[in-house]
């Protein structure tokens, strides 16, 4: 596994300053443009929707949230279908002594990296603007990280058995950017029409973002960020467990 995660890091090594600064700067001008920018017209008309703390210290732990979602997608979804491609690597990987748990678990561990490493980048930035307010932002960098693999893993066990880029693009647009929209990223829950409301609170994004949030803002309870924490574990393990089933089809033909 470890043989497998190397190569995916060597491969990195190419691209990784390219890669950090958008780690940094895509929250740096989220935050500003929308959280120090447009933040200061919620302050202003209706703090109380938010909990009355300041819209950048409401806005910015989902925007991590969500940053780690669609890093964990990215890395894995069309990254694993090209792998899994006729001259991918995982072809290669595959005639060597690795075993296709081998390829997958090498390949999960540097989506893992990728989700730490981008997640680090943005709570600097979040700090940076004041956005954190209690020492359990601590424990945001692990939330963010369950976050990312809770659709990496998934995404990982479906991308292998993919075959048109298309339809990456099509989960990506359908699915990925309305959970953007419609899991308390941008505003409170509580503001949507109440038919939508169930559904949002069933969303993985929006277990993850109420994680890091309560934890960024020192909000969490043991029972809610227990109930946050089981719910995206399943869904890690569980993209886990299906990977291992869909790699082994796939990468035996």
């Amino acid at each position: 596994m470890f043989r497998a995660f190397s190569y995916w890091l060597l491969q990195y090594k190419r691209t990784w300053r390219g890669s950090i600064v958008i780690s940094v700067a895509n929250p740096l001008l989220f935050l500003l443009g929308i959280g120090a920018g447009l933040g200061k017209l919620v302050d202003h008309h209706g703090p109380a929707q938010i909990g009355g703390v300041p819209y950048v210290a409401f806005f910015a732990p989902g925007l991590l949230a969500a940053s780690a979602m669609q890093t964990g997608f990215l890395e894995s979804s069309g990254r694993v279908m090209r792998a899994a491609a006729g001259t991918g690597a995982y072809r290669g990987a595959v005639i060597t002594p690795l075993g296709t748990d081998d390829i997958m678990g090498g390949h999960l561990l540097f989506m893992a990296f990728r989700v730490l490493t981008s997640s680090a980048a943005f709570i600097a930035v979040m700090s940076f603007f004041g956005a954190t307010r209690s020492w359990w932002a601590i424990a945001v960098l692990p939330a963010a990280l369950l976050t990312g693999m809770a659709f990496a893993a998934p995404a990982a066990a479906w991308g292998v058995t993919v075959r048109k880029a298309s339809q990456v693009n099509s989960v990506f647009r359908f699915i990925i950017i309305p959970l953007y929209m419609f899991s308390g990223t941008f505003f409170a829950i509580a503001q949507l029409p109440h038919w939508l409301r169930p559904i949002a609170y069933i969303t993985p994004l929006y277990q993850g973002v109420q994680l890091c949030r309560t934890l960024a803002l020192g909000t969490a309870t043991l029972g809610g960020s227990a109930v946050h924490v089981a719910y995206l574990l399943i869904l890690t393990i569980g993209g886990i467990l299906a990977a291992r089933v869909t790699y082994r089809k796939v990468l035996h033909l």
